[in-house]
């Protein structure tokens, strides 16, 4: 027996119910989809609580019976379709009773909640009360002892949908990442103005990521107050910056709640007048409120949410009357299982320590993710350019194509390079810059601005170095040149890989070499995501969102979308499960004509039925003679009387635009944790006035594996790579296939999906949590 016939015998006859509480989190709406996709697939009746507790309270046409087509096409909405209202009597007992009724007749005992941690604590006291609410309806006459015993348990499991993402124990919330887009767009509109601005009212984590993000130059956030007389530093810094980059230009955030190290609130209002009066720059205000909860979805929000919701259905289906309450949350890329009250007391306790101005244990309270970003924000705002020089000097490039998140790794590095004392080259146009010396040195007030740019600044090519090797260490010795970064794709790793076997033959390329993996395509072994990749997955994922819509007046119609990615599938599959894909045909999942014609068969039968679009993926070098044209003729003919067809090529448009929040982010961490690398193994290399090393770990790929940042000589990279299609040769996200077909009303095997493991949250649990 499969894992899905075991499923689907557990699912069978059972009843579940989803509603979404709280305030609205973008995001919401595929999570509603997944779960009730997810509770249908494995044979479980499923219910929509509409109004949240409020529904759940008031019964009646507030819960219904879902449908496969229920959730049809609400993937990309903001706010959720099945409303979402606080509920004052579903604090009380009464309301509770009122509740345990309308679920016990029809037969429901397993209930998801997506919802802030308010949200979720009511659930844990409402199963909790389960067999008492039961008893106490018996009693009162209005359920039967069989129908109470029959129903003796209830199964609880959250979501936690916030934008704030200040829930303890998961990465990220349902929600954060799209409003985080909102603010980078709004921040973004504002840094084109000739005025200081200042940004406020936003939360906590999203005041210090957006700061990051921005490279904003003053930050105020609850849990790290300023020290006394942070008005006359805030002020000389500014001053500073005015005259370093000759712009009246600064962007300060301020976060909601945000006080001094005595509790005093810091206002924005304040901080205005401070610059107006002291720095004598003209200062805006603005006040972002509820623009954040708005707007469509983000990629990461509709496939965390996917993901998320597809684990709380098995999770639910798993539980036993001994199974305590969970939250399903994000560790890394990978679904989780948490206990929902370790979770809700860990939260509280952030909030405990603020009070007792225990800051720093607040900060770490917050998860290894906060902390880091807090300690890299304060290492690039708060420093300055050393004026004690090194020996070194760092040869920074970038290669292959263009990628969101470059510029902002190009800032980074170049900021805590001059930081560390080093001479900084700024080489255009890759290796080819590499080995005509066009280069020049870097200052730290040339990468203002940097970070939101898009596309590569310094330029970039495809270019490998062992067409110009000779020039290549001619110019390292003639610029003695200590290390190199290099910020790219896979020629960027193929590159530092003939470098490094080169060594036997050039003592100059004996030198620290850092590879920051930056892609679209997200194909360099040695790291789970690339830089660029989250931006390439947003502008496809908004095309095919306006491809769709463009179809709203037009009954049956099927799109064959072809993406970029050259052999690698992962920008066709995360873009597929974003916007809900009935297909995505890439190089890595094997497909024959069969499996194309049980495709439009597939489809044929939902169009017939309620399905009025459809949307197929086909990655650019899935197969060599099922091309687009040849699958969009295949869907045309086969089709004909039920649907018609239309074809799409994205192209180029994957990658322009401004890099996502996530890249922004990603690329400024990777930048600083290159160079401190580099810094690392230039001291340890140096002797006799020169740096030396020829072993293997000295040339190797930044890369981000199950949330941790490591490093990964090339050389042992070589072995785990398929030059000739160049991708990986096992690549993690594979295994959300399963659940993009399942969501897709595929029978497909369920043997491949993995099921989150139960982790524990507690004080130490989140101090060793390495965050990235």
């Amino acid at each position: 027996m499969t894992d899905l016939e075991k499923l689907r015998m557990t699912g069978a006859g059972r009843a579940m119910a989803v509603l979404t509480s709280g305030g609205d989190a973008q995001g919401m709406n595929a999570a509603v989809r997944a779960v009730t996709r997810m509770g249908i697939y494995v044979g479980a009746k499923v219910y929509l609580i509409y109004e949240g507790y409020q529904g759940l309270v008031d019964g009646g046409d507030n819960i219904k019976v879902a449908h496969w087509h229920s959730v049809t096409n609400i993937i990309q909405l903001g706010g959720t379709v099945i409303g979402s209202a606080r509920c004052k009597t579903f604090t009380t007992r009464e309301g509770r009773l009122a509740a345990a009724y309308n679920l016990v007749k029809r037969g429901i005992t397993n209930l998801c909640v997506c919802g802030g941690d308010g949200s979720l604590t009511g659930a844990n006291i409402f199963r909790s009360e389960w067999s008492g609410l039961l008893a106490e309806l018996v009693e009162k006459g209005r359920i039967t002892d069989t129908l109470a015993e029959q129903h003796g348990h209830l199964n609880i499991v959250g979501l936690v949908g916030s934008i704030d993402n200040d829930f303890c124990g998961t990465d990220m919330t349902i929600g954060a990442d799209s409003a985080l887009h909102r603010i980078m767009e709004i921040v973004d509109a504002i840094m084109t103005t000739a005025q200081s601005n200042l940004v406020g009212f936003i939360c906590r984590y999203l005041a210090l990521v957006s700061a990051l993000a921005s490279g904003a130059d003053w930050l105020f956030i609850p849990e790290a107050p300023p020290l006394d007389g942070w008005e006359d530093r805030m002020c000389a810094r500014l001053e500073a910056v005015s005259r370093n980059t000759g712009s009246r230009l600064n962007i300060i955030i301020l976060a909601e709640g945000a006080i001094d190290r005595h509790g005093k609130p810091i206002t924005s209002n304040y901080v205005k007048d401070l610059l107006v009066n002291r720095v004598g720059h003209d200062t805006r205000v603005t006040v972002l409120g509820h623009v954040q909860r708005g707007g469509t979805p983000s990629a990461f929000d509709r496939i965390l949410s996917s993901k998320l919701g597809v684990e709380a259905v098995i999770a639910l289906m798993e539980a036993s009357p001994d199974t305590p309450a969970c939250v399903i949350g994000l560790a890394g890329n990978r679904a989780v299982r948490l206990p929902l009250m370790e979770c809700v007391e860990m939260t509280k306790l952030v909030q405990t320590s603020m009070n007792e101005k225990r800051f720093d244990e607040a900060v770490k309270l917050r998860g290894g993710s906060f902390e880091n970003n807090w300690n890299i924000y304060k290492l690039l705002a708060f420093q300055k350019p050393s004026q004690s020089k090194t020996d070194f000097s760092v040869a920074i490039l970038n290669v292959g194509a263009p990628s969101g998140g470059m510029n902002a790794a190009v800032r980074s590095a170049v900021r805590l390079a001059l930081i560390h004392g080093h001479k900084v080259y700024a080489v255009h146009n890759g290796f080819l810059g590499l080995a005509s010396e066009d280069m020049f040195e870097m200052e730290w007030h040339k990468v203002a601005g940097w970070t939101g740019q898009g596309g590569s600044l310094l330029g970039t090519k495809r270019t490998l170095p062992e067409k110009n090797m000779e020039k290549i260490v001619g110019t390292i010795k003639k610029f003695n040149i200590s290390a190199l970064l290099v910020i790219g794709g896979f020629e960027a790793y193929k590159g530092v890989l003939q470098l490094c076997e080169a060594r036997a033959h050039y003592e100059e390329l004996c030198i620290p070499m850092c590879v920051i993996p930056a892609t679209i395509s997200n194909n360099v072994p040695g790291t789970e995501f690339s830089l660029g990749a989250d931006t390439a997955v947003n502008a496809a994922m908004e095309g095919c969102d306006k491809i769709k819509q463009s179809a709203s007046g037009t009954k049956r119609r099927v799109f064959v979308v072809e993406t970029m990615g050259g052999y690698c599938g992962y920008l066709a599959t995360y873009t597929g499960i974003a916007v809900g894909a009935d297909a995505a045909y890439i190089y890595e999942d094997p497909f024959n004509i069969h499996d194309l014609t049980t495709n439009v068969e597939h489809l044929a039968e939902k169009m017939k039925k309620d399905v009025q679009r459809g949307l197929v993926l086909r990655n650019e070098k899935c197969h060599e003679n099922y091309t687009t044209d040849f699958i969009h003729k295949l869907y045309l003919s086969e089709g004909k009387g039920i649907f018609d067809c239309r074809v799409n090529v994205l192209g180029h448009l994957q990658q322009g635009g401004a890099p996502s929040p996530f890249d922004r982010n990603f690329g400024t961490k990777l930048g600083v944790r290159g160079i401190q690398w580099i810094s690392e193994r230039l001291t340890e290399n140096y002797r006799q006035g020169r740096v030396f090393t020829n072993s293997a770990d000295t040339a190797c790929v930044l890369g981000l594996n199950k949330k941790v940042i490591c490093f990964s000589p090339v050389t042992e990279l070589k072995a785990e790579t398929d030059f000739e299609h160049r991708i990986p040769k096992v690549q993690w996200w594979l295994n959300l296939r399963p659940m993009l077909k399942m969501l897709a009303k595929y029978q497909t095997s369920f043997d491949e999906y993995v099921p989150g493991e139960m982790k524990h949250v507690t004080k130490r649990s989140l101090s060793v949590d390495p965050g990235y």
